[in-house]
């Protein structure tokens, strides 16, 4: 049994400026840890985390505050479990590791199914917009909250990816390290697409409602068709194909004509019923619409990619850019143009391409194949 881990929680009472125009009263930030922040408050790491993950990246934790009905029993467990601990490529005997919840999250931090403290009521849809820039913002308000001024490195897989390049060109003095998972450096037309999917499949539940459902019934089957949707993205088409269930789901258990025809359709539909007990749909708006507008050149408020990634190479970064050769989420041309970007900008660079029949998810459930090289940077 991992160790026992509890989700912590900085609040900060300050007004909160997001980019677009809208002000939150206060943040909450939930949050975990692991190691110990050193005297000198230089061996933090920050790791962000995937679209539907969450901040309890290793350990066992059976409860989050303000989260109960959606932590369920398969996320007790820490998504990262295998990369974080003694000894292991994020050593907490060496480094202080930090994941927060995404602002906008479902989780413990603030988000839509948060209380608005003007209405004493779920924020809904009255919750603003996030970018790229505002999650960075909020992280940077939790490392001041800590004391850390400089990360030994950022660190993110997929949407994590994202955040982690804003974090290093928005503040590149404070990272010395950046390691990037299958991500990318702007969203391509294909998953803007995607994602506008998605969003429609929430948006045209009846029971969304605009985003003002916490009072009634919420809209999961939107949320289910969008994890459908989603899914192909994040898991090999082979890998699906090994996967799918062998039973089939009653035509009367689910749809109201339709009979499920097969055990593909079975499978997406499984993952899709799953997928709603854990996870809010006004939170999977606001991250996958954050992701949908992702370009790191507007998140950072710069003219081009030269202008935003001489930040980052006069603070004498180097990063780790990893691709999975069967990823249909972020195809490895976007690691490729992400590559490109920095050695141009005379950054230093390794970009290691990893084989695998698993897909998107290959991050989460192969980490071997990327220990190696992640335990080489930490340390150089």
């Amino acid at each position: 049994m991992p160790d026992t881990i509890q989700t912590r929680f900085c609040d900060i009472p300050q007004p909160f400026s997001l980019g677009d125009g809208r002000v939150l009263p206060g943040l909450r930030i939930a949050y975990e840890t692991w190691g110990t922040l050193n005297d000198g408050k230089d061996n933090a790491i920050l790791l962000y985390h995937a679209l539907s993950g969450s901040h309890h990246a290793a350990g066992y934790n059976p409860l989050i505050p303000g989260a109960e009905n959606l932590w369920q029993p398969e996320m007790h467990h820490g998504w990262w479990e295998d990369m974080i601990g003694p000894g292991k490529a994020l050593d907490s005997n060496r480094f202080f590791i930090l994941c927060a919840n995404y602002l906008g999250g479902c989780y413990g931090s603030s988000g839509p199914s948060s209380i608005n403290p003007d209405t004493g009521k779920p924020w809904g849809s009255a919750f603003p917009h996030v970018t790229a820039a505002d999650q960075v913002k909020a992280s940077a308000l939790l490392l001041d909250t800590l004391g850390i001024d400089v990360l030994h490195a950022v660190i993110g897989p997929s949407v994590g990816g994202l955040l982690a390049l804003s974090f290093a060109t928005l503040h590149p003095q404070r990272v010395q390290r950046v390691v990037s998972i299958a991500a990318g450096f702007k969203t391509t037309v294909l998953n803007r697409l995607i994602l506008f999917e998605q969003i429609l499949a929430i948006e045209n539940d009846p029971n969304f409602n605009g985003g003002d459902y916490y009072d009634g019934a919420p809209p999961l089957y939107g949320l289910a068709l969008a994890r459908m949707i989603s899914q192909k993205t994040f898991v090999h088409l082979d890998a699906i194909e090994r996967r799918a269930r062998q039973d089939i789901v009653p035509a009367g258990d689910t749809l109201s004509w339709y009979k499920v025809r097969d055990q593909f359709q079975s499978y997406m539909l499984y993952q899709g019923k799953k997928f709603v007990r854990r996870f809010d749909a006004n939170t999977y708006l606001r991250i996958i619409d954050m992701w949908s507008r992702y370009d790191a050149v507007n998140e950072g408020g710069a003219d081009s990619p030269r202008d935003l990634l001489d930040r980052a190479a006069e603070a004498g970064q180097r990063w780790l850019v990893f691709s999975i050769d069967s990823d249909f989420c972020f195809y490895p041309e976007e690691q490729a143009d992400l590559v490109l970007h920095l050695e141009r900008a005379d950054i230093n660079a390794t970009q290691i391409t990893v084989h695998s029949e698993k897909g998107h998810d290959s991050f989460l459930l192969e980490p071997h194949l990327y220990t190696p090289q992640i335990s080489w940077l930490m340390n150089a």
